[in-house]
């Protein structure tokens, strides 16, 4: 039997409640919990080793994000119509998670540690990312795992100037700023978001508002945890440590790392360097062997001291491992098309961090399709960062890529799409890849920098450029510096880490991770303004290198013109199952799509040849052409039937030229006169009242005979009328009903059996058999 469930919820200050709940689904993990909040529900479970692995050291902590499609009521469309391996969308809130939790573990836990969130049940309107945390969280807070605080995330946004908590997904529409931050009782720790253009007073004030709500949510965690009786974590061994060898090291290295560090080496001369120092400390060991336990401890102990020399260094010297100062920039050399077959191309080089960046120009058929269990989106704008090991002088086997590749290829992404034109202005899709060729710091900044360069090659509507730049920390008590574009080595030693991207006008993207208590909001305004300052210097240099986009596409790259029709026109340029546009786009050379967008159709035909874009709209202006009475056309014969011929006068549009219309003379046969393929002059002259069908006439373009005369029009006799009238006087309201059917039929029977032929030229009344052709063969 299971036991009563126990749970907390707490208010979101508008009235939207979220409950958290424990003990009633997997209680076999170490801690388990439910979140909600309206229909969306969240499970997170954690379960921690009781030992670590045998020769860990390091914190091996795995957390996994999933939505399940069952959650929104749907199957997935794989081929085995299951989940799969997560989707970037989930990897991004996995590391959203992963980056609040991991600093929070004790410095030497080496025990494994998974945490796993699914998404169990979903609602259109909550948006589960900014949940994630807080149930991650919690599961923690009700386990014996030691984590040493409780945090939890939000999302920020600003809507119509005001910033709104964990908004709903339709308020997020209209937000001008997006941030997801986590924050313990007393610190920030997390920072990841993006903006159109904000400044850094308002991520300042974002931060505090967030921190504001965070702490609601860490009190109810901490009422949960106190209600479930748990009231303390599992014991973590101290590690073994030989504080004689450690001694002996610092005596031995101290003075030659120092030495190393003030030297600015390059990056590879350096780790040549200090592993030099290793070596030697290794052979003045002599015959002496170090036991198990100890021969560990070296490297630890070499880290451990080159991390505090060259933090005291740049504390004291206010000098950097190359020789810079706090806030210089590395030297830039830019680049712009590059690469001759590109549609747009940049080589961006900041010190030892290299991008060589592509753009290439799509259709709309190119659309990358992004679904999660709630939605489904065609997104035209696609980002792709890679970072293979020769980049830093390594190898690895190449595997795809991995969740680092993945959240730096967002950020860039989210950065450079707050400049990007609307589709309306700009009706392609476009896909950045960034090939990282060389790395010491923060290549996805360099990937905005040359993403925004090669767009502005690429010749892509873009309004201005967007530049990044990669800040750092080092703090010890009241004394820190705050770095710009720090190097690799600077971003393993330092106490915060973020990166801020942004127009000369603010801010559109930024990522932040804090590992170091107490951080004031006076210092992150500080941090923020020498990023401003950073990025405004390489943003000079990009608007030296290509200052505005290119007036005009490379030569290679697709054209597209778009064209608006009305909807009921759709079906037609598609034609039955394609038939239509597979036949345009296969005799013009282009490519087409159509669809429909707020009630109108939106055709799109793309090609590098202009001709065959004019040739593929003219067809398609011709389909959706309506005919006008009296405008005169070329057309083609398509068939021959004995009462005419039937003319496509516009693509799509056929109508029937009588025999009586060809010509003045009168024409038993068209033989010898039209032939199938011919090309004829016409004037539309009207349609037909009942059947609404295309009248033709070519004899209305010839001038008349000499002497012609108009053939007399035939009455009926009164006899005939008579004879109607008495068919019809009784049967009115029978034909009333009827529509009339019985009338008409008598009626035009009768008269044209009995009328006169007055004059000779007079074309010899059809038979009914034909008439009936007529009817049918004049249908469109």
């Amino acid at each position: 039997m299971i036991p009563k469930p126990i749970s907390v919820s707490f208010q979101m200050g508008d009235g939207r409640e979220v409950s958290i709940e424990t003990g009633r689904m997997a209680r076999q993990a170490d801690g388990a919990v439910v979140v909600r909040q309206g229909n969306a529900m969240i499970l997170a479970t954690v379960v921690g080793a009781k030992e670590p692995r045998p020769g860990t050291n390091f914190f091996p902590l795995s957390v996994d994000y999933q939505e399940k499609f069952a959650s929104a009521g749907r199957i997935p469309g794989s081929f085995f119509k299951r989940e799969g391996r997560i989707t970037d969308s989930e990897v991004l809130v996995s590391r959203l998670v992963d980056r609040a939790l991991r600093p929070l573990f004790p410095d030497e836990y080496y025990c494994d540690v998974q945490v796993l969130i699914s998404l169990i049940s979903s609602d259109t309107e909550v948006m589960p990312d900014a949940l994630a945390c807080l149930a991650a969280s919690a599961a923690l807070a009700v386990s014996d795992v030691p984590v040493q605080e409780i945090i939890s995330e939000v999302r920020i946004a600003r809507i119509n100037g005001e910033m709104v908590v964990n908004p709903t997904r339709t308020q997020l529409k209209d937000a001008d700023m997006d941030f997801i931050i986590a924050a313990t009782e007393q610190n920030i720790m997390m920072v990841e978001g993006e903006s159109k253009e904000c400044q850094e007073a308002d991520i300042v004030k974002a931060l505090e508002v967030a921190h504001d709500a965070i702490r609601v949510q860490i009190k109810a965690q901490e009422e949960l945890r106190d209600k479930v009786g748990i009231e303390g974590k599992r014991d973590v061994d101290a590690p073994y440590e030989n504080e004689a060898l450690q001694k002996r090291i610092e005596d031995f290295a101290s003075d030659r790392i120092v030495e190393i560090a003030k030297s600015a080496l390059p990056k590879h001369e350096r780790s040549e360097g200090l592993k030099k120092i290793r070596e030697d400390f290794a052979e003045s060991l002599g015959e002496e062997e170090l036991s198990e336990e100890d021969a560990p401890l070296v490297g630890k102990y070499f880290g451990k001291l080159e991390k505090k020399l060259i933090r005291n260094m740049v504390l004291d010297t206010r000098k950097r491992l190359d020789g810079r100062e706090l806030s210089e920039v590395r030297p830039l050399t830019i680049e712009t098309d590059v690469l001759p077959s590109p549609h747009g191309s940049a080589l961006f080089t900041r010190g030892e961090t290299q991008s060589l960046t592509t753009v290439t120009l799509g259709t709309s058929e190119d659309e990358l399709l992004v679904e999660t269990a709630a939605t489904s989106d065609y997104q035209n704008f696609i980002l792709h960062y890679n970072f293979p090991p020769f980049s830093t002088g390594e190898t690895r086997p190449m595997r795809g890529p991995g969740r680092r590749e993945v959240g730096h290829g967002n950020l860039a992404k989210r950065s450079l799409a707050q400049m990007m034109p609307d589709a309306e202005k700009f009706p392609y899709t476009v896909r950045i890849v960034s090939d990282i060729l060389e790395s010491n710091g923060s290549s996805s900044m360099a990937t905005v920098c040359a993403g925004s360069l090669a767009m502005m090659d690429a010749g892509v509507p873009y309004p201005k450029h967007v530049s990044g730049v990669a800040m750092g920390m080092i703090s010890d008590g009241d004394k820190y510096a705050i770095l710009t574009d720090i190097l690799g080595d600077e971003d393993h030693l330092g106490d915060m880490d973020f990166k801020v991207t942004g127009t000369r006008n603010g801010i559109c993207g930024i990522q932040m991770d804090i590992k170091v208590d107490g951080l004031s909001m006076e210092v992150m305004a500080e941090a923020l303004e020498q990023a401003r300052k950073g990025r405004l210097h390489i943003l000079d240099a990009m608007y030296d290198t290509i200052g505005e986009y290119r007036e005009e596409l490379k030569p290679h790259a697709p054209r597209v013109v778009q064209l608006n029709i009305d909807r009921e026109f759709i079906g037609a340029v598609i034609g039955p199952g394609g038939k239509i546009i597979q036949e345009i786009q296969r005799e013009t050379g282009t490519t087409i799509s159509i669809e429909e967008v707020n009630d109108r159709g939106e055709v799109k035909i793309f090609a590098s040849d202009k001709e065959a874009i004019d040739k593929a709209l003219k067809w398609v202006k011709g389909i959706v052409a309506v005919p006008e009475v009296g405008e005169t056309y070329e057309g083609t014969v398509k068939s021959i039937v004995p009462f005419g011929a039937f003319i496509e006068f516009m693509p799509g549009k056929e109508g029937l030229l009588h025999i009586s219309e060809v010509s003045w003379k009168r024409l038993e046969t068209l033989e010898g006169v039209l032939a199938e393929g011919d090309t004829v002059k016409i004037k539309l002259i009207g349609t037909d009242p009942k059947s609404g069908k295309l009248r033709l006439s070519r004899k209305v373009l010839m001038e008349k005979p000499e002497g012609y005369v108009e053939p007399e029009k035939r009455e009926r006799r009164s006899g005939d009328r008579d004879r109607g009238d008495r068919r019809g006087g009784g049967d009115r309201r029978r034909d009333n009903n009827r529509g009339g059917g019985d009338r008409r039929g008598g009626d035009r029977r009768d008269n044209r059996n009995e009328r006169p032929r007055n004059n000779e030229n007079e074309q010899a009344p059809q038979s009914p058999k034909q008439d009936d052709n007529n009817d049918a063969d004049m249908k469109l």
